[in-house]
């Protein structure tokens, strides 16, 4: 079936249910930025950030601890929240070449919306092979790839056009515009993506001597090593004392590397945190121009990032990983007209696949069959409905070789446990109880004692990948070599 066979068969049987009397459906608001991790606002507890647009979504509405992203890169988590889907299915499965294009057919939430009667626009980063033209949007203006932090080039509509400033503040200028310039007669739809935290941090003017006189603590395993890590997990090229970006901005290649470390962190943190200062400045101004507009009432308000960040656990930056630094996003949901204020969700485990889910449910678009099982809508959750909530779900992770040399793997995680399959040979397993070791010091796999919880974790996984239809073909097959490392820069 193609996109617009597909599309006829969901409008035929979906669109005639939504209720003549729902006069008002809420808009939405999608505001999406590239790694940002769980606590890197501080609404999440960080002592150092002050990010009062992202504490007031929080104090509106609800903020989940328990966000997570199935594939802890960019570009097929983006394709995730787009369609509700699992990357193996959506097709976007790595960050370039032909896995950096959706399958055909892919069907996105805009376009349901649109077929609906919502207006759709997507301003920001993009970062996926596939344009914006014909996914369901009536106006986009993205970056063309990673995009650049200074005079950004966007591409509207098909059409090349230089801005002036930082991109943030562009971005933030262009979701305005569409906000002003919607038809006033529909709901609308603005996905909203910034650029920032993404490498290579640099922010705009007014924020580059924030946190000049500060020095920010390392975390607890800054120095821990990887020695008794899985080779795959050894060869993996992630560590701070090796990133070459500083090398003009203070850190020169020279310096001796348990130094060059210390110095790396720094840097990189500072400016990672002021970038997420643009961010929420922006996201400030779009949230006032909703009150202004007497729109804040009746708008879905959905704050994530693509993806978590190591931030010097286990001396590492970047994503990837299974482990909780990198998995673990910020999620904040505001919906005043139906959404308790004040509420810190702790119960709830809830992934990036669930905001299609959501998104649908609210706008009474009956949820398609082929999004079964990836997702679930959290509207139950804050109705108090929720009476059976997800207890595990699947991980998934394909780009290797390829940057920083992450290996190919699956998992499952429940709210305990943890189990990681590094699928290549040479094959390797992590297990790990979050409970107690929140830090994941100690691989509990091989531990006799924790055999039959292991044997039980293989199941769930083995029952996801069948239930989501996996692919397995790549399951103990040799692992390439990877040359595309950091030593070399």
């Amino acid at each position: 079936m193609n996109r617009r066979t597909a599309l006829k068969t969901l409008a035929a049987s979906a669109f005639p249910h939504i209720s003549r009397a729902q006069t008002r459906r809420p808009n939405i608001l999608f505001v999406m930025t590239d790694d940002q991790r769980w606590d890197a606002m501080s609404c999440a507890g960080n002592a150092i950030l002050r990010t009062s647009n992202m504490d007031r979504l929080a104090e509106e509405g609800c903020r989940f601890t328990d966000a997570f992203v199935t594939n802890a890169l960019c570009s097929p988590s983006r394709g995730t929240i787009l369609t509700g889907i699992y990357t193996h299915s959506h097709g976007v499965t790595t960050n370039g070449g032909q896995s950096h294009y959706f399958r055909p057919g892919v069907v996105t939430f805009p376009m349901l919306l649109q077929k609906a009667g919502y207006y759709t626009a997507m301003v920001g980063k993009w970062h996926i092979a596939t344009p914006p033209a014909g996914l369901g949007f009536d106006h986009w203006c993205m970056l063309p790839g990673q995009g650049v932090y200074e005079n950004p080039i966007m591409i509207a509509n098909g059409a090349r056009v230089r801005f002036r400033g930082h991109v943030e503040d562009v971005i933030g200028d262009q979701a305005l515009e569409v906000l002003r310039s919607r038809p006033k007669e529909k709901p609308f739809c603005l996905m909203y993506h910034f650029k920032a935290p993404h490498r290579a941090w640099e922010p705009a003017e007014r924020f580059r001597k924030v946190y000049e006189d500060i020095t920010i603590r390392e975390p607890a395993t800054f120095n821990a090593d990887l020695n008794d890590r899985p080779e795959c997990i050894r060869n993996t090229d992630m560590q701070i004392a090796d990133m070459p970006d500083f090398r003009e901005r203070g850190v020169p290649a020279s310096l001796p590397r348990e130094e060059r470390k210390r110095l790396n962190y720094q840097v990189f943190m500072k400016n990672y945190y002021r970038t997420l200062l643009g961010v929420d400045e922006n996201l400030g101004r779009v949230l006032e121009f909703l009150d202004k507009q007497r729109l804040a009432e009746n708008t879905l308000v959905i704050y994530t990032g693509d993806n978590g960040f190591f931030q010097g656990e286990y001396g590492m930056f970047d994503k990837r990983l299974m482990w909780e630094p990198s998995i673990r996003v910020p999620m904040l949901v505001r919906y005043p007209a139906a959404i308790k204020p004040r509420t810190v969700d702790r119960e709830h485990m809830v992934i990036n696949n669930d905001v299609a889910h959501t998104v649908l449910d609210y706008a009474g678009v009956p949820i398609p069959k082929h999004m079964e099982n990836h997702g679930l809508s959290w509207k139950p959750v804050f109705e108090a409905k929720a009476e059976k909530w997800r207890e595990s779900w699947m991980y998934e992770y394909f780009e290797y070789p390829g940057a920083h040399c992450a290996p190919k793997m699956r998992g499952v995680r429940t709210r305990r446990w943890k189990l990681i399959h590094y699928l290549q040979q040479p094959q390797a397993w992590e297990m790990f109880d979050l409970e107690k070791d929140p830090e994941e010091r100690r691989n509990l796999y091989g531990d006799p004692a924790h055999r039959a919880r292991a044997d039980e974790l293989r199941r769930e996984l083995e029952r996801w990948r069948t239930v989501l239809n996996d692919d397995r073909s790549e399951d103990g097959t040799p692992a390439p070599a990877c040359a595309n490392r950091m030593a070399k820069a």
